[in-house]
C-alpha cells in the first residue's frame, strides 16, 4: 500500500524516498522487527553482560531485581518474587525471546536493508547510483563507528554498512548471481564453520569478564564505562563475524525479494506470501538454531506482509508504520535511554533487574517512541537521524517540514 503522492517534490533530482514513495506495510513490518530489537537488546545485552547467555552457571542463578518488602502482604511479595526475582516466570519470558525472537529480529532487520539498498538503487538515476550509495553507506558507517564507541558496543550499524559496501557491487548484477551469492553466504552460516575458526575465550575467562562487567557498567562514571566499552570491543567482534555471512546473503536475498516485484503489489501475492511462510514455519520444526534463525524471519516477515495489505491488519498494525519510519531515529535513541537507565552514570541498574522487569522497561520506551514517531511524522518528512543521513548522502539540505 502506497501514501498519497507528494506534489513537492522536484523529478529531475535525485530526491530521497519520501512519503510518495514509502510501502506502509514495509515501515509497519520494521517497526515491528524493531520491537523485537528493541527486547533481545535490553534483555539480553543492556541488563546484563553480553557473555552471560554463554555461562549456563550465570544463568541459572540470577539474582533478579531486589525490592523492599516492607509491611507488604504475602501475597503481594510472592507476585512481586514472580515478576522480579529469580522465578520460573523470568525464566519463561527469557527462553521465549531467546525461542522466538533473539537474532530473528536482527535476521528480519537485514532483509529490509538489502530491500531498502534496492529501492535506492532503483529510484536514483543511473549516473549517480554508485556515488550516492557509497556515500550513503560510508555516512551509516560514520554514525554507527559513533554508535559503538560512545554509546553501545553492541551496534549493529557497522556491521551493516561494511556488509552494504560488499553487497553494493551486486546491485549491478544480475539477478541469478545475486541468489546463489545469497545461497552460498547462507549455507555458510548455516555450517557454523566460522564458529569453529573463531572460538569465544574459555568461561573462566568470560565468568571473570561478566563479573567484571557487573561492576564497572552498574558503578562506573562515563568514563570508565567507556574505557571498558571499548576494551571490550575485540572480544566481542567474533560475536559479529559468526553472523557476517548471514547478513551479507540475507542482504541479497533482500534484493531479489524487492527485484521479484512482490512487494510492490502486496495484495496480489498473499498467496505466495502465505506458502513462503507455511513454508518457514515447517522448516522450523525439524531446524539447527542457525537455519531457524532465517525461516522464522521469513516466516515472520510474510504473515506481518499479508496481514499489512488487509484494510483490518492496517487498523491493528498501522501503528507502527511511525516507528518503522524513524527506525533508525528510534535505535539510536533506544542506546541513549538505555544506556542512562543500565549504566552508573545513569540510575546504575546493570545486572539488578529481573528479565521481565528489564523488559517492561523496554515496552515502556517503545510505546513512548510510537506516540513520539506519530507526532513528529505529523509536522515533518523524516526522523531526525534519517534526515541527517539523507542531507548527508545527497550532499544538500532536505526539506524537513511539511508544506
Amino acid at each position: 500500500m502506497i501514501a498519497p503522492v507528494d506534489h513537492d517534490s522536484t523529478p529531475s533530482l535525485p530526491l530521497p524516498i519520501a512519503a510518495a514513495d514509502r510501502l506502509i506495510s514495509l515501515d509497519i513490518l520494521r517497526g515491528l522487527a524493531l520491537f523485537g530489537v528493541m527486547a533481545v537488546n535490553v534483555v539480553f545485552e543492556f541488563r546484563v553482560s553480553i557473555f552471560r547467555q554463554f555461562l549456563p552457571a550465570l544463568r541459572m542463578h540470577e539474582a533478579g531485581t531486589t525490592f523492599f518488602a516492607g509491611s507488604l502482604s504475602p501475597d503481594i511479595v510472592a507476585l512481586l518474587w514472580v515478576v522480579m526475582g529469580d522465578s520460573p516466570f523470568n525464566r519463561a519470558v527469557e527462553d521465549v525471546l531467546e525461542r522466538g525472537v533473539s537474532m530473528k529480529a536482527f535476521a528480519l532487520f537485514s532483509l529490509l536493508f538489502g530491500i531498502g539498498m534496492a529501492m535506492q538503487f532503483d529510484r536514483i538515476a543511473p549516473q549517480r547510483r554508485f556515488t550516492l550509495l557509497l556515500r550513503r553507506l560510508l555516512v551509516l558507517l560514520a554514525i554507527g563507528l559513533l554508535h559503538l564507541t560512545l554509546l553501545w558496543n553492541g551496534d549493529i550499524l557497522t556491521e551493516y554498512a561494511l556488509a552494504g559496501l560488499i553487497v553494493l557491487p551486486f546491485l549491478y548484477a544480475p539477478r541469478w548471481l545475486v541468489t546463489a551469492s545469497s545461497l552460498a553466504l547462507l549455507g555458510l552460516y548455516f555450517s557454523g564453520w566460522l564458529v569453529r575458526l573463531m572460538p569465544l575465550p574459555s568461561s573462566a575467562w568470560m565468568m571473570q569478564h561478566a563479573t567484571d562487567a557487573g561492576r564497572v557498567y552498574a558503578l562506573g562514571s562515563f568514563s570508565q564505562v567507556l574505557a571498558f566499552r571499548l576494551s571490550e570491543i575485540s572480544t566481542i567482534a567474533p560475536l559479529h563475524l559468526w553472523v557476517f555471512p548471514r547478513t551479507i546473503g540475507l542482504f541479497l536475498a533482500g534484493i531479489v525479494i524487492w527485484r521479484c516485484g512482490v512487494l510492490r503489489d502486496v495484495r496480489h501475492h498473499r498467496e505466495p506470501l502465505l506458502l513462503t511462510a507455511l513454508a518457514g514455519l515447517a522448516v522450523t520444526i525439524d531446524a539447527g538454531p542457525s537455519v531457524v534463525t532465517v525461516s522464522l524471519a521469513l516466516a515472520y516477515g510474510a504473515l506481518i506482509l499479508v496481514a499489512a495489505s488487509t484494510a483490518w491488519g492496517l487498523r491493528l498494525l498501522g501503528w507502527a508504520a511511525p516507528l518503522g519510519r524513524m527506525a533508525f531515529t528510534n535505535y539510536l535513541m533506544q542506546s541513549v535511554i538505555f544506556s542512562f537507565v543500565f549504566y552508573g552514570y545513569g540510575f546504575g541498574l546493570f545486572g539488578r533487574v529481573s528479565v521481565s522487569l528489564a523488559l517492561g522497561l523496554g515496552i515502556i520506551a517503545y510505546v513512548l517512541q510510537a506516540i513520539t514517531s506519530r507526532w513528529w511524522l505529523a509536522y515533518f518528512r523524516f526522523g531526525p537521524v534519517e534526515w541527517l543521513w539523507r542531507s548527508l548522502m545527497y550532499g544538500k539540505r532536505q526539506p524537513m517540514r511539511i508544506a
